[in-house]
């Protein structure tokens, strides 16, 4: 009988199974820390980028959108602004508008700048029921969002336009700003334009 034969055969089969079984899990273990080391000298779990500061440097705003802005109401307005807007995070300094741009002012602002824009049209959103936001006197209109500039775009912002005044401007800025630039600008506008009925059509 070949007893002994086959129980030697069946050991053999056996071994290289138990040497599988036992060699994946380490192989596993080195390509985890293998990727782990990888990782760390690339810089990948460095953990989140701090936040960029924000540009300074000149702005492009896109034109004029109404004869309004060259007016002498806009050149009033954009006197009395103080040069930097407070926000939550400290003063937003101003950033310069190249082109010059009639009735257009920006400010430093991160994620994105803080654009104010005197004389433009009469926006399409503002109707019998819309939803108006009183800061400081000054009534605005939450618009969709749409800052107006090249380097806003594929960003978000908060977007509102005064409607009780003799001419439309909007303000555009990130949510990072918090509220100081609307009520700083509510209180240029309270200041130089007289308020006038909201015109819903």
């Amino acid at each position: 009988m070949s007893t002994r034969g086959d129980e030697k055969a069946g050991r053999t089969r056996v071994r290289p199974i138990v040497a599988v079984a036992v060699a994946l899990p380490l192989l596993l273990a080195l390509v985890v820390a293998g990727i782990g080391i990888t990782l760390r000298l690339s810089g990948a779990d460095a953990g989140p980028a701090p936040d960029a500061p924000p540009v300074t440097g000149p702005i492009d705003v896109g034109p004029a959108t109404d004869p309004s802005a060259s007016s002498a109401a806009c050149a009033g307005l954009l006197r009395l602004l103080p040069a930097a807007l407070p926000s939550d995070g400290g003063s937003l300094e101003p950033r310069p508008v190249s082109p010059a741009v009639d009735g257009a002012r920006a400010w430093a602002a991160a994620p994105e700048p803080v654009v104010l824009r005197c004389g433009v049209p009469r926006p399409a959103e503002l109707g019998p029921s819309s939803p108006l936001v009183l800061v400081n006197g000054v009534n605005w209109l939450p618009l969709p969002d749409a800052a107006g500039t090249a380097e806003a775009a594929g960003t978000r912002s908060s977007t509102y336009a005064v409607v009780d005044r003799g001419v439309y401007l909007t303000l555009s800025a990130p949510a990072e700003a918090g509220s100081g630039p609307l009520q700083a600008v509510s209180d240029a506008v309270a200041a130089s334009l007289p308020p006038q009925p909201v015109r819903v059509r």
